[in-house]
């Protein structure tokens, strides 16, 4: 019979004609009723090949006395894969009708037609036959119907069939984690992906185009940017909101602004700005905050009083947010008159962050008298954060009037008011890692330190001096340097440095604002080593590379 199976393998890369030849051949030849195996293998030739006919399969079928499963199963194959996949569902039926074997390789074809005629019912049927026969043992055909229910829309059966697996391949991670995605639960999608990494799955080609389907859904392309943008990966969140097309909501717009801003970019942050009025998208109090939040992030004063002028005239009433946002901007320009005129003109009343940011600018231009005033009316409006205090007690120090400082601190226990600590993290190998200022008590303190100081031999060959007017203690100048080394940023950068490849970015996250001193180094240390590294402050990011960092020491 060797000769047979010859003649059927140069069958599959022939013509339907040459087909029928063979099955003539096998007629004449008496082989046709007999030998099943050579007569399924026509049938599949018929059923599946390039160069089949599923009509003429049909019609073989039909001339068998006794078909086996296999005859069954190619035509059910075939039928399941052709244009109208319910005719496989028929044939199925057929076949339990007439008591015909039925294997689980039917069982899994006919499932695949459902899917695709987006049967629900036929594929429950189906289940509770599996069930019977006693194929639910079988991966394979377990994760077929997992795929069923999910192409149908049938999420909880989908994920009731996934728990009970006893036994799960990439497939079945796949066929869910595309289902979920392709229905409305794109949020379990996203955690199904993550489960597969934490259970020790690697996501092939196949997750990652299941996953990228969530693209689809404008809510979690939205998240995804603000995800990049909190993350420190602007570029990465614009490459989302280009890749949604005409799909942007109001809320893409804005967040994709706001993380502009947060990254200092105040120039595209404005391009985005103006661009939402041509494509005739309504920009809220939300778009200006946005702007406004971007061009005080970037030093675009000008621009930022500009913006905040022409929001009435866009029917967009400010309210306290953006008072406060233009009083900041002020401020940081050192324009203090101008940043206390606006909290005046308010038609509202002013709040704690309004004359906290004034209070911040007094502390940036030494502008003590203003520090007071803003100092009281925050003690009027009973604010007890640490950071009022401290600012006013940094203006003093400033001013070496140490006796003030004293008064402060003072106040400071009085009130049980205390000093929240800076700290810094950096997360390496999955592993968080804090850091405070003079820290020793990481298991690689002694490692961090020994790098800190080569840090500090290398960083004063390129003409570093510390900045000591940043440590407002009544200290020796030696003691300032020494208490400048040890910033927790700095001992964060140090054990990146020393935990990480050369070339692997840096990130450190800190608590509070970034200490000037430590701005300057970084910047010198982005140089020196040649790494990226990113530092994300209470207010923005600070991305430093070859020697300069993206908010153009403008903070």
């Amino acid at each position: 019979m060797a000769y047979l199976d010859s003649l059927i393998q140069k069958c599959n890369s022939l013509a339907l004609t040459h087909i029928k030849q063979l099955q003539a051949h096998f007629i004449t030849g008496g082989h046709f009723q007999f030998c099943t195996s050579h007569r399924t293998k026509l049938l599949e030739l018929c059923s599946i090949s390039p160069a089949g006919d599923l009509s003429h399969a049909t019609r073989i079928f039909h001339q068998i006395q006794n078909p086996s499963t296999n005859d069954w199963n190619a035509v059910v194959r075939g039928l399941a894969s052709g244009p109208e996949p319910s005719k496989a569902i028929s044939w199925y039926r057929t076949m339990s009708r007439y008591s015909h074997r039925v294997d689980a390789l039917t069982c899994s074809f006919t499932l695949k037609a459902c899917a695709r005629a987006l049967a629900r019912s036929e594929a429950i049927q189906i289940h509770s036959q599996v069930l019977r026969f006693g194929f639910d043992a079988d991966v394979l055909l377990q994760t077929t119907l997992l795929d069923v229910y999910a192409k149908v829309g049938d999420l909880d059966s989908a994920e009731k069939l996934f728990d009970e697996m006893s036994v799960r391949d990439i497939a079945s991670w796949n066929a869910l984690v595309s289902g979920l995605a392709q229905g409305s639960r794109p949020s379990e999608a996203i955690a199904l992906f993550k489960r597969m990494g934490v259970e020790g799955w690697k996501p092939n080609e196949v997750t990652v185009l299941g996953a990228q389907k969530l693209d689809m859904n404008v809510q979690v392309c939205n998240a995804v940017i603000d995800m990049y943008g909190k993350c420190g990966f602007a570029d990465k969140a614009y490459k989302v909101f280009e890749n949604m097309g005409g799909r942007k909501s109001l809320v893409t717009w804005n967040t994709m602004i706001m993380a502009f801003g947060m990254h200092g970019d105040g120039a595209k942050a404005l391009e985005l700005f103006e661009q939402m009025g041509i494509t005739g998208v309504h920009r809220d109090a939300v778009s200006y905050l946005a702007a406004l939040c971007a061009c005080n992030h970037a030093g675009l004063v000008e621009d930022g009083v500009r913006l905040f002028d022409s929001m009435a005239g866009s029917g967009v009433r400010p309210n306290v947010k953006h008072y406060g946002s233009v009083v900041d901007l002020l401020g940081r320009a050192g324009r203090l008159k101008e940043a206390y005129i606006i909290i005046n003109s308010m038609p509202m009343f002013p709040d704690v962050v309004l004359w906290q940011s004034l209070l911040g600018a007094c502390k940036t231009y030494g502008n003590v008298e203003m520090a007071e005033f803003a100092s009281r009316k925050l003690l009027e409006m009973g604010s007890k954060s640490c950071g009022d205090f401290v600012l006013l007690s940094n203006v003093y120090a400033a001013r070496e009037r140490w006796n003030d400082v004293g008064r402060v601190r003072e106040a400071m226990k009085s009130r049980d008011v205390k000093k929240i600590p800076g700290f810094s993290y950096i997360e390496v190998d999955g592993v968080i890692h804090k850091f405070i200022n003079g820290d020793q008590s990481h298991a690689n303190w002694c490692e961090i330190y020994a790098k800190l100081d080569e840090i500090n031999f290398q960083v004063k060959a390129y003409g570093y001096v510390a900045e000591t007017n940043f440590v407002l203690h009544d200290i020796g100048q030696e003691e300032k340097e020494n208490a400048l080394c040890y910033h927790s940023e700095k001992l964060a950068v140090a054990f990146g440095l020393i935990s990480t490849s050369e070339g692997t970015p840096i990130q450190v996250i800190k608590n509070l604002r970034i200490c000037g001193d430590c701005h300057a180094v970084i910047k010198i240390i982005s140089k020196i080593y040649d790494r990226e590294i990113i530092v994300r402050d209470r207010a923005r990011f600070h991305r430093f590379k070859e020697g300069l960092c993206s908010c153009r020491d403008y903070w």
